[in-house]
């Protein structure tokens, strides 16, 4: 429990930090693009994390929104109860998650139409012999083609909108008091250090997508969609009454507000 206190006191010196909410945005744009120009100025040698099958990738990335879904659903529970201590607000508060569920769906689903509409079949990945006979990537595929199109990244998409939802709802932690010797510090304890461990995680292979994946197009859109979901939620539909509503703290309608004036 002693190394647990430990990382979790590092981790309010770092994620739940407001400077870190308010330069994170700028910081996952600015290494998107470092990364997307040295992918095509300065290739870097293929490596294991270069192999779609990595089990970052796999494992985590595939699946980054179960993840996060998972681990900020009794996060939020425990902490928002323990400040708010009104079952009704934190089930609304708990909504947040089923519209991070409806732009994760909703994104996925307008790349897949984009990639659809704007793709042909080919023999080759050298875009060599179109085969007009099969109009969707699936047949395409199944029949051993290859299917070329507008590719929006959905790992950048998907990993900068939960990168930043995570520390959006970690910031509770600057408010939350709770007794050592009961079982609710240990549980806030143990799932905050989780989420920072996947917040680096999530990070760590954003920054793998920028340098190996995609061209340069593609994960600017990406970034951005993820950038516009964030902000559309906790940067103006939250600031009002009639929403899920922020991560409740010390006046934290005015302190957001001003944030994102300036």
């Amino acid at each position: 429990m002693e190394h647990l206190e430990r990382c979790a006191w590092a981790l309010r010196g770092t994620l739940v930090r407001a400077a870190v909410r308010r330069y994170l945005p700028w910081a996952l744009v600015a290494s998107m693009l470092a990364g997307s120009l040295l992918k095509e100025l300065s290739p870097l040698p293929e490596s294991y994390l270069s192999n779609k099958r990595n089990v970052f990738n796999v494992y985590f990335v595939k699946m980054a929104w179960a993840w996060t879904f998972c681990l900020l659903l009794p996060f939020i529970t425990l902490t928002n109860y323990q400040l708010m201590g009104k079952a009704g607000l934190v089930l609304r508060r708990l909504s947040t998650l089923l519209v991070g569920t409806a732009i994760w769906y909703v994104g996925t689903a307008v790349f897949a139409n984009i990639e659809h509409y704007t793709g042909s079949c080919y023999q080759s990945p050298a875009l060599e012999g179109v085969r007009k006979e099969h109009q969707s990537k699936q047949q395409c595929h199944g029949e051993g083609g290859f299917w070329h199109g507008f590719d929006i990244s959905g790992h950048s998409f998907l990993l900068t909108f939960c990168v930043l939802m995570i520390v959006e709802e970690m910031a509770v932690l600057h408010e939350l008091r709770t007794d050592r010797s009961h079982w609710l510090h240990a549980a806030i304890t143990t799932l905050g250090v989780a989420l920072g461990l996947l917040t680096f995680i999530w990070v760590w292979m954003f920054l793998c997508t920028a340098v190996y994946f995609h061209n340069l197009s593609q994960k600017v859109f990406g970034t951005l969609f993820g950038l516009l979901g964030w902000y559309g939620t906790y940067g103006c539909w939250y600031l009002k009454s009639f929403s899920p509503g922020l991560p409740p703290q010390s006046s934290s309608l005015n302190l957001k507000q001003d944030g994102y004036k300036k």
